[in-house]
């Protein structure tokens, strides 16, 4: 029997959904460069623990693709195949076909979530998986909009639903639940690295 709290975030049960962090909205965001280095983290870690991870794009033609240091942090992820690409139009990710098939093919109950705007398909997504049964945490440290009091108030809004908010090194050292292993060394110089 596990005396592990249910709350937690559990790499076995979890996907990572990265939310628009592409090029066009980066550079409007002020807290650009603390919020993509959290996200680098999280799917660094993701892709050294073989957490799967979804990608969303909005509307990519007028706000371009993900990031570069992103992109750069999902090579990992890639080449171990746990990453999937979504093109979408709708704000809540939930809303396209090709999202959900995404999310629900790992088989998953949780789902961590980083990306921008927070108080935008952040939000939307965040409530509408937690609507499906799955248990939603935030890094709020890897998400951002263009102003704090919309971040703010959006992780109020998710925490008076029921969605866990988290940070970046909480979730990541979750899904590790213990030092002294490989995983963790490996974890450990990504964490160190930041």
């Amino acid at each position: 029997m596990s005396t592990r709290y249910p709350g937690l975030a559990d790499r076995d049960e979890c996907v990572l959904v990265v939310i628009d962090m592409q090029e066009r909205l980066a550079d409007v965001m002020p807290r650009r460069t603390e919020a993509i280095a959290a996200a680098a983290l999280c799917v660094r870690a993701a892709g050294e623990l073989g957490v799967p991870v979804v990608v969303t794009r909005q509307y990519p033609r007028g706000l371009g693709d993900t990031v570069p240091e992103l992109v750069a942090a999902l090579e990992v992820a890639s080449a171990r195949d746990v990453v999937t690409h979504v093109d979408k139009v709708a704000f809540c990710a939930c809303e396209e076909p090709a999202f959900l098939e995404a999310v629900r093919a790992r088989g998953r109950s949780q789902a961590a979530i980083i990306g921008m705007e927070t108080h935008i398909c952040v939000t939307q997504t965040a409530l509408a998986l937690a609507a499906v049964g799955m248990r939603v945490h935030v890094a709020a440290d890897a998400c951002c909009s263009r102003r704090d009091v919309d971040h703010a108030t959006a992780l109020d809004r998710m925490r008076a639903e029921g969605v866990t908010v988290t940070v970046a090194e909480s979730l990541v050292y979750e899904w590790l639940e213990r030092a002294g292993t490989d995983d963790f060394r490996a974890v450990l110089e990504l964490v160190r690295d930041r």
